[in-house]
């Protein structure tokens, strides 16, 4: 596994290095419009605002030296990683992947450690105690001859196999630089000096340099060099002698003060400045493009200019980090010019001009355009629709109406009550145009005295800018198909047909279109033709062939040399590019950077020759030189950029080979990072990933580079990615192997330990069943037993049960009996209190008639009748009989009613054991010899005494004590 990850790699790096050698061939610097500028703020890289130098390592990966660290940038995310004094000012990266860099009094390398981190190694440390303290930056870092040069404006601190020594400066060194392998010191009283031999030698006749600063030294034609200064302009030096270059560069570095430059493609120079952004001129010193804070640039000090191994620019600005996409065949007019959403250009008379939604704007086609934005054309405000050259004049279709355009000015309006939006020939028929306008369609006639609106057709008020017409019909599509046939004198529509379907099986009719002068009419990638006889339409399966395996198409259009563009999705491009033969190659990847940008329904494509073509979009226009086109884009790289697992991380993309990986599977969550060092489009790069022994296929492409793995079992996996970038290509996979260990309880001894513990348990189970119907046996006897005492125990259980309840009857029968008794020995003792109360009522009459009577003898037997009555009340005890009778009956209840309530009088516990007995308020009254009233009041001081709320019931409570 180890090798063949080896292998791949080495792959990888050898058809990437041909695929550069084949962009590098193609290379360009257009002078027409701007390069594609991406900015990235302080904010995004999360570093200081100054960025002094710039380096690439060969995984394509990027740093900057920043204020306050090393920034590394892989095309999906930014790290940091500091030195002792935060800023680093210069760096250099060796071939063996160490990037020395230097600092304030500080210097060192970076290099990967096991876990593919960076770590420093600082090598200041080395030099000599005798050695005089470093108290400055180091300005330059540089790898020459395996020696690394760090300097200072003092010395410079040479590393070589692992020892420090110092070459001092004759006065004092200003900058340092590398051309063709030889290293070259600026003195501040010396001029240029020549490293050579571990000595420092004079350049003849470059003394002038002392009153200035030289920021750059590049390599120029044959074997001379190009010296750029702050101030005092650019120079060439040619084998001793020195002559100042007087050019357009010269004149922008003496009013702009340069800070070096660079050499981009091998014949394009790179000026940076710090009062107006960079220049890029060429070999004649002529500006080719100006990049400033005016055109995009976030800010006009560039510190330091990068050529990467695409041959595209990076700037590290006093403020921020800029990417300037050169190596492409696309190049803006944009805002910068003056320009907004762009829905028609065209050449005529020397002049560009551009219809936008402001109106209509021009540029002259001979100068450049560098610096200068488009002209505004006086009484065009408004959209502009269209621009077409028909019979040698422009036409302009706009909001207000149609005009035609001459020597630079807007003319008079041919028709200036309706909206147009298109204008084409009619065939057969020279000498007239049709035009569709907001209303539907006019015919304009070319007179003596030049064209002039002639009529407005009648019979149909509907119109589309992508009519097409063949002289008799006109064709537009709506919801449906529209054939319009006009009469013979062009004033009107005879007949409306519409058509929904182009055959039996298609449903609907995408779009209309004219190529090579025949009206095509096309339905999923499929074109067809009207057949006026039979009013059918017929395939034209030679131009559906062509079309066959791209996107479903909107619409498409054939340009002034044959190509066919369409428009597919909602804004997007291609285009059939026709060759020698008569055929066409499809170019369709090459416009992906345009996708989401072009005008919708409005697209505008002007092809005005082979090397440029004009494209509209939202904000501008856009020049696409085909020539420049690379054929053969490069295979992007794509990288598994960090692999965590286990609160570890390996950055995988800083390492050179990835050993198998070993995860305990407590461990078995995994996440992986990745990245791409793709930095034209990083908007529409797309990821795909796979994690072999996990995932059956491969993962739909998105832009998110982050993907994460739970609850992996164990086994061997394999995760590859690869990456697409904007123009559709895709890489080779990338992969890291690792394998996650079983758990203890499913590892191999694990299993060996379960078959013995099954085995013993196997045999102890035998055993232990022997055993146990042995002892069942003996049990079995025992619990028969036990069932027997059990049974026996339960009937006798049952009889005590039952005797006990027979007793509970018993004693319920003879306390409802004692109840009965009590009951009548109450009425008893009522009947004899009645009684009482009757006899002595007769006592009380005896004595009224004993007073009244006279007769002696009478008297003497009332006296006698009286002792008898009172004789027989005197000995009757009933009444204290019944009042024993109650307290013994009753006693275990007064117990506990003079136990809970110690206050009570016995005259209310003579009312409670009545209350008890349920004996109602006419027998109570009448057995404590009191009114009822007397009752209800006793009652009442009863329920206070006892605390008793007044719902509850004072007979139920009694009953519960």
């Amino acid at each position: 596994m180890k090798r063949e990850n080896t292998m791949l790699s080495f792959k990888k790096t050898i058809i990437f290095i041909i695929y550069l050698y084949i962009g590098v061939a193609v290379a360009q610097v257009k002078n027409i419009g701007l390069p594609k500028l991406i900015n990235y703020k302080k904010t995004e890289y999360g570093g200081g605002s100054q960025n002094w130098d710039i380096g690439q390592d060969k995984n394509g990966n990027l740093y900057f030296a920043n204020t306050s660290g090393l920034l590394q940038f892989n095309g999906t995310s930014w790290s940091k990683s500091t030195i002792p004094n935060a800023t680093v000012r210069s760096l250099k990266i060796s071939e063996d992947g160490k990037i020395y860099l230097g600092g304030y009094s500080e210097f060192g390398y970076f290099e990967t450690n096991k876990n593919g981190k960076l770590v420093y190694t600082s090598l200041s440390k080395l030099v000599g105690p005798n050695s005089k303290k470093i108290i400055d930056f180091v300005w330059k870092t540089h790898i020459v001859n395996g020696e690394v040069f760090f300097q200072t404006f003092y010395r410079t601190y040479i590393y070589k196999d692992g020892k420090i020594s110092v070459l001092e400066a004759p006065n004092r060194f200003q900058f340092s630089f590398v051309v063709n392998n030889t290293l070259y010191f600026q003195d501040i009283e010396d001029g240029l000096l020549e490293y050579r031999n571990g000595k420092l030698v004079k350049l003849p006749g470059t003394e002038i340099f002392n009153n200035t600063e030289v920021w750059g030294l590049l390599p120029f034609q044959k074997n001379k060099l190009l010296v750029v200064t702050q101030d005092k302009g650019l120079y060439i030096y040619d084998n001793g002698t020195l002559k100042p270059w007087l050019c357009e560069a010269d004149a922008f570095v003496k009013k702009n003060n340069s800070l070096g430059g660079r050499i981009l493609m091998d014949k394009f120079i790179v000026l940076n400045s710090v009062l107006n952004g960079i220049i890029i001129c060429d070999e004649e010193g002529k500006i080719i493009q100006h990049i400033n804070n005016q055109k995009g640039l976030q800010n006009n000090t560039a510190l330091n200019s990068f050529v990467d191994k695409t041959n595209n620019l990076w700037l590290g600005l006093d403020n921020g980090i800029c990417f300037v996409n050169e190596n492409s065949p696309f190049t803006y007019l944009e805002s910068s010019y003056g320009l907004g959403a762009v829905y028609a250009s065209a050449i005529y008379d020397g002049n560009l001009y551009v219809g936008t939604n402001q109106g209509v704007f021009s540029h002259d086609w001979k100068k450049s355009f560098k610096e200068e934005s488009f002209t505004f054309l006086e009484g065009t405000a408004g959209q502009a629709w269209n621009m077409q050259v028909i019979d040698g004049q422009l036409f302009c279709s706009h909001n207000r109406g149609l005009f035609t355009i001459n020597s630079g000015k807007a003319g008079k309006f041919l028709d200036d009550k309706r909206g147009y939006l298109s204008l084409k020939p009619l065939p057969g028929k020279p000498g007239f145009l049709i035009g569709s306008n907001y209303h539907g369609f006019a015919i304009f006639e070319k007179t003596p005295s030049g064209w002039q609106f002639r009529n407005q057709i009648e019979g149909f008020n509907i119109s589309d800018s992508k009519f097409c017409t063949d002289g008799t019909n006109v064709w537009l599509r709506k919801d449906v198909a529209y054939r319009l046939k006009l009469s013979a004198d062009l004033r009107r529509f005879n007949t409306v047909n519409t058509y929904d379907s182009l055959d039996g099986k298609l449903k609907g009719i995408t779009s209309v279109q004219q190529i090579n002068g025949v009206v095509y009419f096309q339905s999923n990638n499929r074109f067809f033709t009207y057949n006026a006889l039979n009013d059918n339409f017929i395939e034209d399966k030679k131009l559906s062939a062509y079309f066959k395996g791209l996107p479903m198409i909107r619409y498409c259009f054939e340009d002034n040399k044959g190509n066919i563009g369409y428009f597919y999705n909602e804004s997007s491009m291609g285009m059939l590019m026709r060759n020698a033969n008569g055929g066409y190659k499809n170019v369709l990847s090459s416009f992906a950077p345009l996708s989401g940008n072009l005008v919708y329904f409005f697209e505008s494509v002007n092809t005005i020759d082979t090397d440029d073509i004009f494209i509209g979009i939202t904000e501008g226009l856009v020049h696409y030189n085909p020539q420049l086109q690379n054929t053969h884009p490069p295979k992007p790289k794509a990288f598994i950029r960090s692999f965590t697992y286990a609160n570890d991380t390996l950055v995988t993309g800083n390492m050179a080979r990835v050993k198998d990986i070993d995860i305990l599977y407590k461990f078995n969550n995994v996440k992986f990072t990745f990245s791409s060092p793709i930095y034209d489009n990083p908007e529409n790069i797309r990821f795909t990933y796979k994690l072999e022994g996990f995932d059956e296929d491969w993962s739909t492409r998105t832009n998110v580079p982050v993907k994460e793995y739970t609850n992996l079992r164990e086994g061997s996996y394999r995760m590859l990615v690869k990456v697409v970038d904007s123009y559709g290509v895709m890489s080779d996979p990338t992969a890291i192997s690792f394998d996650v260990s079983p758990p203890y309880y499913r590892h191999p001894v694990a299993y060996l330990l379960y078959v013995g513990v099954i085995a013993f348990g196997v045999y102890f189970v035998r055993r232990r069943l022997q055993a146990k119907i042995r002892k069942s046996k003996y049990y079995e006897t025992l619990e028969q037993r036990r069932l027997y005492l059990e049974r026996e125990t339960k009937i006798k259980q049952e009889q005590y049960e039952l005797e006990k309840e027979i007793e509970r009857l018993k004693n319920e029968q003879l306390r409802v009996k004692i109840l009965t008794k009590d009951k009548e020995l109450v009425n008893n003792s009522l009947q004899v209190v009645k009684k009482n109360k009757l006899l002595n009522g007769i006592i009380h009459k005896l004595k009224d008639i004993d007073a009244e009577v006279t007769d002696e003898a009478a008297k003497l037997r009332f006296g006698k009748l009286q002792k008898t009555i009172v004789k027989e009340l005197t000995t009757d005890k009933s009444w204290n009989n019944l009042e024993k009778h109650i307290r013994n009956v009753h006693f275990d209840f007064l117990k506990r009613l003079k136990d809970k309530y110690p206050t009570i009088t016995p005259r209310e516990m003579d009312l409670s054991t009545y209350l008890l007995m349920n004996m109602s308020t006419k027998e109570i009254a009448e057995i404590m010899n009191i009114s009822d009233g007397g009752v209800e009041l006793a009652r009442y001081r009863l329920r206070k005494k006892l605390d008793l709320p007044r719902k509850e019931n004072l007979t139920g409570f009694l009953m519960n004590i």
